[in-house]
């Protein structure tokens, strides 16, 4: 079951945790999350799953940043968010959907006991300028059935930035 907006609202603070809130933001049964002026490009056309591959940091200017086609973007947003009693769900909003732009290309499922900022991977099918701060994706809430063990990876939880992918840790093993 999906949890309505008011019901977000009631639970801010008791087991659902949304900072910075904003009442206007909030939609019939999700809340909307908006872009950081930071995004992280990969410097290497070829990525290695078995290494850290790195990254540089660009900023987004009052004027906007046009993103290329065929390039992937990591982003984060704005809002830091966190639960321990529900799953969260992340969503592009269909206005941006419309203009071409993915906020996720994988990453929209999240764990019971995720804490932390939402990093973003953004592509889009042709050229677009975008801005921070605009209302980029939505969050919504699933309640959770059954016994479960909280999300306690060291990978990501409790991140404060941006986070690139962190699965050459796991050939470390």
């Amino acid at each position: 079951m999906i949890l309505s907006g008011e019901e977000i609202k009631d639970k801010l603070g008791k087991g659902i945790i949304i900072e910075p809130f904003k009442e206007e933001q909030l939609n019939p049964n999700s809340y909307n999350l908006k872009l950081h002026n930071e995004l992280l490009v990969y410097e290497d056309h070829v990525l290695d799953m078995k290494k850290e591959n790195k990254a540089k940091r660009i900023i987004i200017s009052p004027e906007g940043l046009l993103l290329e086609p065929n390039k992937l973007y990591l982003g984060r947003t704005i809002e830091y968010t966190k639960t321990d009693e529900y799953v969260p769900m992340l969503e592009g909003r269909s206005s941006i959907g419309r203009l071409g732009l993915f906020i996720h290309v994988t990453a929209g499922f999240g764990d019971v006991g995720f804490s932390g900022y939402w990093t973003l991977e953004m592509f889009c099918i042709q050229p677009i300028r975008i801005y921070s701060e605009v209302e980029i994706c939505q969050i919504y809430y699933h309640k959770i059935q059954g016994d479960y063990n909280k999300y306690i990876s060291g990978k990501y939880q409790n991140n404060n930035d941006i986070q690139p992918s962190l699965l050459f840790k796991d050939f470390e093993r």
